[in-house]
């Protein structure tokens, strides 16, 4: 008689947000984290924040221990490896408790579903694909010291130009420059861009999510944060995916395993 085949046991999935004073940013986390249940049922989604929202990570990461739970993937919600992905988290996650298994995933940019979210959001705010090839778009991140980060967002704006864009233009709302109303002055000077529009490379409301706003002021169109769009649910999914496979072998604890790129 064929036995039965047992379902393996899945990690948690532990999203890392930065969290924020803006009530506006854990309220969109937790809207995505929904998302991704949706999306994977019978997978538990779980947050925490590294600063000002609760839960904390640290005590995230107690009660699922107290619950017994053996296996998390921690996936960062940071569209970089800038400073909270190479230094905080791997932090934080090395005082977690002995009995957790914990495998990081990796932060979610550079992806082409970020691009797909991104002008999924413009579409909302009222371009049309046809608009592509006559529109220059300034790709508005929060900006960052970590040169790596700041590469990166320039990589992805180049990148983003060759869909069909007229021109694509990074910009920083902090510790980088161009700012936004740079970029959108900037791009008012190439030829064929007949309309600038914004589109924030940022997942969730907030100050600098703010500052890109008044930023775009001169703008034709400012898109929406990337927020919960399906695009970031899927890739949260994928990410998850790529930490954890039900045929691998048995995750070791974090202080023994080098952290994924």
């Amino acid at each position: 008689m064929r036995r039965a085949t047992v379902a393996p046991h899945r990690p948690v999935l532990l999203v890392i947000a930065h969290g924020s004073r803006d009530p506006r940013h854990a309220a969109t986390v937790h809207a995505l984290a929904r998302r991704v249940r949706s999306l994977r049922p019978g997978l538990r989604v779980e947050t925490a924040f590294l600063d000002f929202n609760t839960p904390s990570v640290p005590a995230a990461l107690d009660r699922l221990a107290a619950e017994g739970i053996r296996d998390v993937v921690a996936l960062p919600l940071l569209l970089t490896r800038a400073f909270h992905a190479k230094a905080d988290i791997p932090s934080v996650l090395r005082e977690a408790p002995a009995s957790l298994r914990i495998r990081r995933a990796p932060v979610l940019g550079p992806s082409p579903l970020l691009l797909s979210a991104l002008e999924q959001r413009l579409y909302e705010a009222g371009l049309d694909p046809a608009d592509k090839s006559s529109t220059g778009v300034v790709l508005a991140s929060a900006g960052s010291s970590d040169p790596e980060a700041i590469a990166v967002i320039a990589d992805i704006a180049r990148e983003w130009r060759h869909t069909g864009w007229c021109a694509v233009r990074p910009a920083f709302a902090s510790a980088s420059l161009p700012r936004t109303e740079d970029a959108v002055r900037a791009l008012r000077d190439v030829p064929g861009v007949r309309r600038v529009a914004v589109a924030p490379y940022v997942l969730a409301p907030g100050f600098l999510p703010d500052r890109i706003a008044r930023g775009a002021a001169e703008a034709d169109v400012l898109a929406d944060v990337l927020g919960p769009a399906p695009a970031v649910a899927r890739l949260l999914v994928r990410r998850y995916d790529e930490a954890y496979a039900p045929d691998t072998c048995p995750v070791a604890p974090l202080a023994r395993i080098p952290a994924l790129a």
